[in-house]
């Protein structure tokens, strides 16, 4: 049997001699018969494994610096300077001889399973045998023939790493990596050398990609752009939307393979889109300091007991002119929204981005919301409401209760106080006397919309509470009909809600 053995072992040590050896009836015989002593044809297989090793890495390197016969087809260092067709070309590469030897050594060491159905079905049908000793020979072997491919390979890919590739380079590396690392752990085995290999670099393409995404996010926040007088978004929002849909186009048309799972999206969306949200809302920061510095240069130079409250109503309306301009808060919200919209409306459309997309209706809802609230606010104050509103608001949630003193008799909501009050309002919802914001620097048509309709709103329904007080019998005002001389629905009507 050992001279048996032995014949068997020269014979495989010829099959290193060839790139494409073909395994003869009579050594696959013989390889079955020696199947029977498990030492001796452990190594048979070592020898095959040791063999085809220097021959595949022989292969390899030629591959790479020489090329075909002739030249053809042409060495794959040729294409050294596209990253992308350099670094798939090797990993084609592997793949295609993977499949070759794998046939080779599926015939010489197992011939049994090789069937119709092919040798990628090999493990699975040494798995239905329960022979999971030649299951392991099996992976043994492949595993020992391509460890001597994988230093030249990781080798060359660091080198492309190192070269500093660009964004949209080093994810398409790092997707391409991902396809072939799923790709080759079927045919080879999980933990082996060449997939180990594989999924290292893809985790140093992935790390070289989420650096570059985090260098330029730390470059926008350290030099946030000023506001546009027009209050329109910067162009790194631009620039920072068409990056990712430019992204999420290579992420939809990338290979996956049988086994393989879509990447997770949302790290790259946020790692894009976070810092340039941020830098936004310090901008936007800024500009509302801005105005809240130029409303204190303009107060600090009214008479020092002048209060707003107990001025006439021609000095009330005397401000008009500034009625329809948004303060330094509100135009920083409507910076903000004409931001988030420049980011959201490119995505809508991109399934992949449906849950970030949902976060910035929501942030874009909250801002609407806020800049609505903080108009109301200005206009109530400007007309000498604001301060009355909370006497109002106070006697409505207590439904009028009979020990209650009677608004009338309140010093804020006296009938000459409301009286000049609402005339500054009457003037400025007719639009005799000014004229209420139409939020014009919101970009987005719905947007602005919304935004009138929600200060519309808010307004008639401070109105009405105001309405419903004054007719109040318990709240004592001699003449209320001169007071509020439209009804509710006639005010709603004016404001077109």
């Amino acid at each position: 049997m050992k001279d048996y053995a032995g014949w068997v072992q020269v014979e495989c040590k010829k099959l290193g001699d060839t790139d494409n050896p073909e395994v003869s009836e009579l050594l696959k015989k013989a390889v079955r018969c020696l199947k029977e002593r498990p030492v001796l044809f452990k190594y048979c297989a070592e020898e095959v494994a040791n063999m085809r090793h220097h021959a595949l890495f022989r292969r390899f390197i030629s591959a790479l610096t020489r090329g075909g016969p002739g030249g053809l087809p042409r060495p794959i260092e040729v294409h050294a300077h596209d990253p992308l067709r350099y670094v798939g070309d090797m990993l084609g590469w592997l793949h295609q001889a993977l499949a070759s030897e794998r046939e080779l050594i599926a015939a010489l060491l197992d011939p049994d399973a090789i069937s119709d159905s092919g040798p990628a079905n090999h493990r699975h049908s040494v798995r239905e045998g329960d022979s999971s000793k030649g299951e392991s020979d099996f992976t043994f072997v492949l595993d020992r023939i391509f460890e001597g491919a994988c230093r030249p390979f990781k080798v060359r890919v660091e080198q492309v790493l190192q070269s500093q590739p660009s964004l949209i380079v080093s994810y398409k590396l790092s997707n391409t990596l991902e396809f072939y690392g799923y790709t080759i752990s079927e045919l080879l085995g999980v933990d082996t050398a060449l997939c180990n290999t594989i999924w290292s670099l893809r985790d140093a393409t992935q790390r070289t990609f989420f650096n570059i995404l985090k260098s330029r996010g730390e470059k926008l926040l350290r030099y946030p752009p000023l506001v546009a007088v027009d209050l329109s978004p910067p162009p790194a929002v631009r620039e920072g939307v068409s990056l990712l849909l430019e992204l999420i186009s290579t992420y939809n048309s990338m290979m996956i393979s049988a086994s393989g799972k879509g990447l997770n999206f949302d790290p790259v969306i946020s790692a894009i889109l976070d810092p340039i949200i941020q830098m936004c809302e310090q901008a936007a920061e800024a500009q509302k300091s801005k105005g809240a510095l130029a409303r204190r240069g303009r107060t600090s130079s009214e008479p020092i007991g002048s209060k707003r409250d107990s001025i006439s109503v021609d000095a009330i309306l005397s401000k008009k002119s500034s009625t329809s301009v948004l303060s330094g808060e509100s135009s920083s919200k409507v910076y903000l929204i004409n931001c988030l919209s420049a980011i959201e409306e490119p995505l809508m459309d991109q399934e992949v981005a449906t849950s970030y997309v949902k976060n910035l209706r929501s942030m874009i809802e909250t801002h609407a919301r806020a800049l609505v609230d903080k108009e109301a606010d200005s206009i109530l104050s400007k007309c000498g409401l604001s301060s009355k509103m909370p006497y109002i608001k106070n006697y409505s949630s207590t439904d009028g209760e009979d020990d209650a003193k009677p608004l009338a008799d309140v010093v804020e909501t006296s009938p000459q106080m409301l009286l000049e009050c609402l005339k500054a309002f009457y003037g400025l919802v007719t639009g005799t006397e000014g004229s209420l914001p139409e939020f014009e620097q919101l970009q987005v048509p719905r947007l602005r919309s919304d935004a009138c309709y929600g200060l519309a709103r808010a307004l008639a329904e401070a109105y009405e509470l105001i309405y419903k007080a004054v007719m109040d019998p318990k709240n004592c005002y001699p003449d209320p009909r001169s007071l509020v001389k439209h009804s509710p629905e006639q005010i709603r009507t004016i404001l077109e809600i």
